[in-house]
């Protein structure tokens, strides 16, 4: 059995499976919302499909994360009686888990139709983009999720509230909290370094059993494959051991809500890096200045393809270490974008109004397109900020939708976005995100009950 699976061609993963060294396989794809969907595949069907693809129901591009139905979109439904859709399996994306005796993942993303919707595709189109432009570019993604000592049982039985989280207190980089479940912390560090998606940082922070995990820096499709699997792996992780991860957003209002920052940064066709100059403001090129001003004019119209949860919404508050409105600023963490300088290798933006339940495909679509949809059109940021952006007020164009449904109808009448990612695309997300918030809108919340049961 190869030690690096890595980058396999199709036949070379043919010939592997028809080895033995596995004895069981599992296929699967991200849907709209980053939930991974798949199944055991037996050896036959697996080389068939790696020749020719395989049918999966696309129900899958048609329900929510709760496997409740869109009725309002167009690529299907009842209407359509929910037919295959057709999957192409990719190779380079063969991974051994460790923790399933001889078995073998491999990622696939959907073909025909369906891939104009599909979010793998939707980053391969606007990576294709770049490579036009001239560009490769390079991600780096970095989770905070808390960790409860809960079951799925247990959190419905309380249902999701008082939860007990692993760790009591702040605790922020300790080594006290990290030393003491050192168990938990190797398996998550040695079971992704064994999946091919290596941590380069795990450590707990601010908050009662949170934790932050960045991941090494990659191509950005292989980033977004890593940061995907990543969120399922962990939470795979955290369930085998009586414990429960959750990504959301934000949990509770006591707490700072749970970032997924994107770092990015693009070189030419011979791999030098290209956003550092050197005795320009902040090292600053003109590609990387109109870069970040491409994603700062568009990160309101885009909104929904980073905030993409009624609970997301609920972060983007002041002091709480989500920026408000579509600034940017030299390492300043108060800002949606912050610059970080340093040398060529080095030089890069943070994208830091995603939170950590994104879907990595789209969201890195979003941040990445839109700064490419700057470099062709030259837009010129603002001035950076300077100091505490909280404290300070910005134009009326800057300023980020107020809800989920907000968000998605500026993404709909966004001809940006329909440029950068296609029609269909940005309607069919955009419907999913006002089902979302629909969905919402008729649930009673506990607070409601609080708040309005006995007094009103």
């Amino acid at each position: 059995m190869p030690a690096d699976l890595a980058n396999l061609t199709t036949e070379a993963l043919i010939e592997l499976a028809r080895s033995g060294a596995f004895t069981a396989f599992k296929v699967g794809a991200f849907d709209i919302d980053g939930v991974l969907r798949g199944k055991y595949m037996h050896r036959d069907k697996l080389i068939s499909s790696l020749t020719s693809g395989f049918g999966f129901c696309d129900v899958v591009l048609g329900w929510d994360s709760e496997d409740q139905l869109y009725d309002n979109v167009a690529y299907t439904g009842w209407h359509t009686g929910y037919p295959d859709a057709q999957v192409r399996l990719v190779p380079g994306t063969a991974r051994r888990i460790p923790f399933e005796d001889q078995t073998l993942l491999v990622l696939g993303e959907f073909a025909g139709k369906a891939e104009a919707i599909c979010p793998r595709g939707l980053l391969r189109r606007v990576l294709a983009r770049a490579e036009r432009l001239g560009f490769s570019a390079k991600a780096g993604l970095e989770f905070e999720f808390f960790v409860f000592d809960e079951t799925p049982d247990s959190i419905r039985e309380k249902g999701y509230r008082n939860l007990k989280p692993i760790t009591p207190g702040n605790f922020g980089y300790s080594v006290l909290r990290s030393s003491v479940h050192a168990e938990l912390y190797h398996e998550i560090l040695e079971t992704c370094e064994a999946m091919q998606m290596p941590l380069e940082g795990l450590h707990t922070e601010t908050g009662p059993g949170v934790l932050e995990a960045a991941l090494q820096a990659e191509g950005a499709l292989e980033a977004a494959d890593r940061a995907a699997l990543f969120k399922t792996v962990a939470k795979i992780i955290a369930q085998r051991r009586g414990l429960m991860a959750t990504f959301m957003a934000k949990w509770s209002p006591d707490w700072p809500g749970q970032s997924g920052h994107i770092h990015l940064s693009l070189a030419d066709a011979a791999g030098k890096p290209v956003f550092h100059q050197e005795g320009a403001n902040l090292g600053m090129s003109d590609t990387m200045r109109w870069f970040v001003g491409g994603q700062q004019r568009l990160m309101p119209e885009l909104l929904s393809m980073i905030a993409c949860t009624v609970n997301s919404f609920t972060r983007l508050v002041p002091g709480f270490w989500a920026p408000t409105d579509a600034t940017w600023g030299a390492e300043n963490r108060t800002t949606a974008l912050r610059v970080i300088g340093g040398g060529p290798k080095s030089q890069r933006v943070e994208y830091r109004v995603a939170a950590a339940d994104i879907n990595p495909y789209i969201a890195l679509a979003a941040a990445l397109g839109s700064g490419l949809w700057g470099i062709e059109n030259r837009i010129e940021p603002t001035e950076p900020v300077s100091g505490n952006a909280y404290d300070q007020s910005f134009p009326a164009e800057l300023r980020f939708p107020a809800t989920l449904s907000e968000a998605a109808e500026r993404l709909k009448g966004s001809e940006a976005a329909k440029a950068l990612f296609g029609e269909a695309f940005v309607d069919h997300y955009a419907n999913t995100r006002l089902w979302e918030e629909r969905q919402f809108r008729r649930s009673v919340t506990s607070w409601e009950l609080e708040r309005y049961f006995e007094i009103i």
